[in-house]
Parts: structure tokens; C-alpha cells; sequence
């Protein structure tokens, strides 16, 4: 499937467009805004055998995986952003110092304009339209920019926002990096980006020649520390549940293990039964596996193997873009899988001895995006909590933060900036105006020149 750019002509076009449409006021508006957002929930709904099939073509994605992880949960992200949006958008009264007398101070949320979102190709449909969904609740206009690595998906994308929204409030662009650096080079009000660290930095560089302010929702290396005091069983399942979902390629994904030493023989045992349960002895023909999304991901992954003892899986299949679920032991700290982010079913092991320790070398690398701790310790919750700092992350459990719209999504430091998810995302996309407002009634003189108070006396006054 060939995508054809779009060419800056087309691109300042849009964008000319969706200014007019923007400066008519009616994106403000509540009920357009509410109607708008029932639409694209309806259209969803109608276009469901079209998206699943669509991301099974670019990325063999199991039908239970792809309906949660693309359509259930934008749906539910809808839902929920319906329910209290009419919360959300009412101005927020605060307090006064009473040297402001009789002054009453506001917030109102006002939208940014024209916003260009920009989508990654793991989860190719639901974080190219979660993110739209807080732009429209925000009162914006928006450009879309899928993946074009998912080319089946953005096709589809197209298609379902392109013949049913007015492009003067919504459109989306295909193509691939000359698109990308097109629509880059153009003034947006707002940049949302979800991809690598590496691209991202050309994002944050590209906006800054317009001082335009963006999310960046990047990746990193997300550990999962275990400890000796947690269920192994029920850890060991869900960690070979949210690490091979997708086939790994999450970028929430658990990218190590750090194992206590004095358990990793009976976990590692687990963890190789739990993919045998799961996958079966030929994971390549389990229906519930899905590929890898091209073939430069597929290599970038298969020059990992080599790295350390391989306790299961470690076969691929170029042709079919297979990646058999992988565990790797024995691995050096300084090696090559550990230098990058794997977005893939590979997962190293290393030990530690003391949680210490474990605190120590996670707080050696860049900050991670998601973080990962097994242990009924509470202390030992205590201290992840108080000596990492990551973007967001569970406790006994993986990837299931992101299922709560109360949680804003996002990193810290190289895993990124800003977030969003339920009221996050209304936020993300508004800008919180202060006002005061003052009164006739009262107008005191002394703050006025010439000045007759006397500098004792305004001290007084303000304490």
C-alpha cells in the first residue's frame, strides 16, 4: 500500500482552514462539543470490523488484545470524559488576599486553538484518537497524523475521520517523514507527539522555532523489580502477560526484570512455565501472539539475541515477522540490550541482592516511563516510591495503570513531558486564563501617586 505525501500547499491549507473554523467560536461550545464526541464514539462503534481488521493487517494483533487495547478503551476514555466535562469547562472561583478587597479571582479553561497530534504505530488507533478526544473536549481543532507504519490502520483512520468530521474541525493527513517534517515546519497552537526519545527531540526542536509547547510521550527502559515478599505465582503470570502483549511492543511494557537473588530460580521457572501456558510449545502458531511491525524493527530485534542465555524462545521467522517470546539470563548490565529500549518480546533478567541496590541502578539510568514493583512489603512500596522517580507505574501488577482515566499518563525526564488520560487530557489541550475581577464600589487612594502612605504602614497593612 503506497501512501501518497501530503505537500505543504495541502498542509498550510489545512491548517488555514481549521484557523477560520476555530475563530467562529463554535468549537467552544458545550453542545458542539458534546455532540461531537458522541459522534466519534458512535463512529467507533460503527467502524469496529474495520479498525480490528485494520491492525491485524500491520500488526497480526490478537481480536481480544486489539479490542481492548484500541477500541475498548477509547470508548471507555469517551465515556468518561462526557461525564464531567461540563465540570470541567465551568470557571473555577479561588481564594483572594484580603489586600485584593473587594476583588474575586477566577480560573476559566479556554482552548489552545489548532492542534497537530502526531501517533506511533504500536497501538496505531487508540493513541492517535485518545489523545484527539481531549483536544475536541478541550474545544480545539485538530490535525491528525497517524503512523505510517501501520498503513493499513491509518488508512483507516482516514477514512473514518475524513468522510464523517468537517475538515475545518477535524482532519487527517497521511504520509510518511517528509509529511511529518511538512507539518513540523508549520505554527501550531499545540503539539501532542507519542513515539522514541530520538524523534521526540526533533519534535521539541522543531516547536521551539514557534515557542509552540508540546507533550512528549516517549519510552525508556521501565524496570520490574521483584522481591522475595510477593505471590510468585500470580507475579510471574503478569508479567508474561504484560510484557508479551503486543508482542512486547508497549512502550509501558516491563523492558527488564531485576529478580532477588534468593527467588530468581523459582521465578525464572515460572515465568518459562507461564509462556508455555500461554503460547503454547510453537508460539508461532498460537492465535494469540502478535508480529512484529515491520522488518527494520524485526532485525533491530533479532541482533538482541545474542545477548546472554536464552531460557526460552529465541527463534524468529523473518517472513513472518515472528519474535518467539523470549527470557534472557546471564545478562550484562553493560551489554546491548540494555543500552536501548527493546519495544519487543525480549526480556532480560538481572539479580540483586539488597532492594538497595536495585533502588541504585535503576537510579542510574534515565527516568523511565512506567516501573513495575512485586512486593507486599510496604516499607519496601514505600521506599520505590520516595527513591524513583518515574512517570507512573503499579504495584503487583503491569500495564493496568493505564486502564484508570483518574490517572494522568505520562514520563518524566528522557520518558518524557506532560500527560494526559480523563481530566490530564482536558487540561493537556486548555490553558487556564486567571482573572480577577474588581468592583466600583470601593477605590482606595493610597495606592495611587503621589504616593502618602508611608512604607511602615503599608507593612502593617499587608501583614
Amino acid at each position: 500500500m503506497v501512501t501518497i505525501p501530503a505537500n505543504n500547499l495541502d498542509i498550510q491549507t489545512a491548517i488555514a482552514s481549521q484557523r477560520a473554523f476555530y475563530a467562529t467560536g463554535k468549537t467552544k461550545d458545550y453542545n458542539f462539543r458534546v455532540a461531537q464526541l458522541n459522534k466519534l464514539s458512535q463512529l467507533i462503534q460503527d467502524n469496529e470490523k474495520l479498525i480490528l481488521d485494520a491492525v491485524y493487517a500491520d500488526l497480526r494483533k490478537p481480536a481480544i488484545e486489539a479490542f481492548g487495547s484500541e477500541i475498548l478503551v477509547t470508548l471507555s476514555e469517551i465515556k468518561f470524559v462526557l461525564k464531567h466535562l461540563k465540570a470541567w469547562m465551568k470557571p473555577e472561583k479561588v481564594g483572594t488576599p484580603i489586600n485584593l478587597f473587594p476583588s474575586s479571582s477566577y480560573i476559566y479553561t479556554e482552548p489552545l486553538g489548532i492542534v497537530l497530534i502526531v501517533a506511533p504505530w504500536n497501538y496505531p488507533f487508540a493513541l492517535t484518537i485518545q489523545p484527539l478526544i481531549g483536544a475536541i473536549a478541550a474545544g480545539n481543532c485538530a490535525i491528525l497524523k497517524p503512523s505510517e507504519h501501520t498503513p493499513h490502520t491509518s488508512t483507516a483512520i482516514a477514512k473514518i475521520i475524513n468522510t464523517k468530521f468537517d475538515p475545518n474541525f477535524i482532519t487527517a493527513i497521511e504520509g510518511g517523514i517528509e509529511t511529518n517534517q511538512a507539518l513540523l515546519a508549520e505554527q501550531f497552537d499545540y503539539i501532542f507527539f507519542t513515539g522514541g526519545t530520538a524523534i521526540g527531540k526533533i519534535v521539541m526542536e522543531a516547536a521551539a522555532k514557534h515557542l509552540t509547547p508540546v507533550t512528549l510521550e516517549l519510552g525508556g527502559k521501565s524496570p520490574c523489580i521483584v522481591d522475595s515478599e510477593c505471590d510468585l505465582d500470580i507475579t510471574a503470570k503478569r508479567i508474561i502477560w504484560g510484557k508479551f502483549y503486543n508482542a512486547g511492543q508497549t512502550c509501558v511494557a516491563p523492558d527488564y526484570l531485576l529478580v532477588q537473588k534468593n527467588i530468581k530460580a523459582v521465578l525464572m521457572e515460572k515465568l518459562v512455565a507461564n509462556v508455555k501456558t500461554f503460547f503454547g510449545e510453537y508460539p508461532q502458531q498460537s492465535p494469540d501472539f502478535a508480529r512484529i511491525v515491520n522488518d527494520r524493527q524485526f532485525d533491530r530485534l533479532v541482533s538482541l539475541l545474542n545477548e546472554g542465555k536464552v531460557l526460552i524462545g529465541g527463534n524468529s521467522d523473518r517472513s513472518d515477522r515472528f519474535i518467539a517470546p523470549t527470557i534472557i539470563d546471564s545478562v550484562s548490565p553493560n551489554s546491548k540490550i540494555m543500552a536501548e529500549e527493546i519495544f519487543g518480546p525480549i526480556l532480560p533478567i538481572l539479580e540483586y541482592a539488597q532492594l538497595s541496590d536495585a533502588i541504585a541502578f535503576v537510579n542510574a539510568q534515565p527516568k523511565p516511563l512506567a516501573l513495575y514493583f512485586f512486593s507486599r512489603n510496604k516499607q519496601n512500596q514505600d521506599r520505590i516510591l520516595q527513591e524513583i522517580s518515574y512517570g507512573g507505574g503499579c504495584f503487583n501488577d503491569i500495564i493496568m495503570h493505564l486502564g484508570n482515566p483518574e490517572l494522568p499518563f505520562g514520563g518524566v525526564g528522557h520518558s518524557g513531558m506532560g500527560s494526559y488520560h480523563g481530566k490530564a487530557s482536558f487540561d493537556t489541550f486548555s490553558h487556564r486564563k486567571s482573572v480577577l475581577k474588581n468592583s466600583f464600589r470601593f477605590d482606595l487612594k493610597w495606592r495611587y501617586p503621589p504616593y502618602t502612605m508611608t512604607l511602615e504602614t503599608l507593612k502593617k497593612f499587608i501583614n
